[in-house]
């Protein structure tokens, strides 16, 4: 997984008020969460652009004044009209102790089904993941060549070395619809055969 430097500012002041004046600043308010002491910072909202904004997860070396943290993002809360960052939670990372992550699914192939006609669905873009940091991919890549009309992705269908899929074995990751096209196909090819 790459890592990406990120520059904040400590906080000493803290509530509502004082999120406040940071949000004004350009800022986004910050918590990285530790095993001791939680720390309270702020980072300027255009540093997340290459955080937030991409297709891949990313670990971060968040550089706080003169101290270095080697963190992932945990959650990210977003203005519900203006679509900017209000808030960020980070945890620490520790070489020997896994950590809980949402990663990005990518992708591979075309599948049978939608060359037939059919619909891909994609219900999960990201699955949340448990693993040591040195085993954390950037996404989680999934085969789509041999999914024909009606075929589905569910979590439990999923199995990457060194990596437990946290999502319920249940749950959809994709599938296979069937579209108007591939239905007067089928329609057809039926009236073909009677």
């Amino acid at each position: 997984m790459k890592t990406i430097e990120i520059k904040g500012t400590f906080r000493t002041e803290l509530g509502k008020k004082s999120s406040k004046e940071v949000r004004k600043s350009g800022a986004v308010p910050c918590v990285i969460y530790g095993k001791d002491e939680n720390i309270h910072f702020s980072v300027p909202e255009l540093s997340f652009k290459n955080l937030v904004f991409t297709p891949e997860a990313h670990l971060v070396n968040m550089v706080i004044d003169d101290k270095s943290f080697r963190v992932v993002l945990k959650d990210m809360q977003f203005h519900p009209v203006k679509d900017n960052i209000l808030h960020a939670d980070f945890i620490i990372v520790h070489d020997d102790k896994p950590v809980t992550i949402n990663i990005p699914i990518k992708l591979t192939g075309d599948s049978v089904g939608v060359i037939a006609g059919g619909k891909l669905i994609i219900k999960k873009r990201n699955l949340k993941v448990k693993a040591l940091a040195e085993n954390l991919p950037e996404f989680l890549l999934i085969d789509i060549t041999n999914l024909k009309i009606h075929d589905t992705v569910k979590v439990g269908d999923l199995a990457y070395d060194k990596i437990e899929l946290l999502d319920q074995r249940k749950q959809l990751v994709l599938s296979i619809a069937t579209s108007r096209v591939a239905a007067k196909g089928e329609t057809g090819a039926a009236e073909a055969t009677a």
